[in-house]
């Protein structure tokens, strides 16, 4: 088992409050971990952190035997971490073909983007019929998969999600899903926050629970979707 990200102790702040607690977890190469919990329980602040978007205030994460506490975003990107944003973050203006090349700004193998580039639109073919169109003219639904396919532009080793599935309609979350499934079975490692916790432990092989900025549970996907308190928190009775 290839522990390809541990995180140690990590704690956020912003100003007097705490928004991550000191926690600890573990990605495991060539699968997908899922972060649950409820609005404000420090999800998003975790993956921004690990970003380099927000500091540190104490703790490690160790990303492949490379520390990124102090690292700026940029550099993060380049070791291959790399987020897809709540709100997907696409720039409206650019066209679909200019933000999906913004994604490999820091590449130098150019043979290589272009073959990256092909890749990415036979995954996501509504992105080739609109590659010359204006982002902002897309449905959310395919701003999600330009926004995705924007990410694995930049050759991630490991992806984080933030909300992939917010404010999509039920058959466009099922085709996010299965992306992200079929993505993980090229080999990504994928590191998904979401609300939609019945989606997220249907396609993750390991999960943790965060709540008020703690890990509160954790464990192998399927105990938790079983589990009576998650069951009753985040699925239904």
């Amino acid at each position: 088992m290839n522990i390809l990200l541990e995180v140690r102790g990590l704690k956020v702040r912003y100003g007097v409050i705490e928004a991550v607690k000191g926690i600890n977890f573990r990605l495991v190469q060539g699968r997908i971990t899922t972060l649950l919990g409820a609005n404000g329980a420090g999800k998003s602040t975790t993956l921004l952190a690990l970003s380099g978007l927000v500091g540190f205030t104490e703790g490690s994460a160790i990303f492949d035997g490379v520390e990124l506490g102090a690292m700026p975003p940029h550099r993060i990107v380049e070791l291959g971490l790399v987020q897809v944003p709540e709100g997907r973050e696409i720039l409206t203006r650019l066209t679909v073909k200019e933000n999906l090349l913004l994604g490999s700004y820091r590449r130098r193998d150019h043979a290589a983007t272009k073959t990256d580039l092909e890749s990415v639109l036979a995954l996501f073919p509504r992105l080739r019929e609109r590659l010359d169109l204006a982002s902002g003219n897309l449905s959310g639904g395919e701003q999600q998969m330009l926004a995705i396919a924007r990410a694995l532009m930049a050759k991630p080793r490991l992806l984080l999600l933030d909300e992939p599935s917010m404010g999509l309609a039920p058959l466009l979350v099922q085709e996010i899903f299965k992306t992200l499934r079929e993505l993980n079975e090229s080999g990504l490692t994928i590191f998904l926050v979401e609300q939609n916790a019945r989606q997220a432990l249907q396609i993750a092989h390991d999960a943790y629970v965060m709540e008020n900025g703690a890990i509160a549970l954790s464990g192998p996907s399927t105990e938790l979707l079983h589990n009576p308190k998650v069951i009753e928190a985040y699925l239904g009775a």
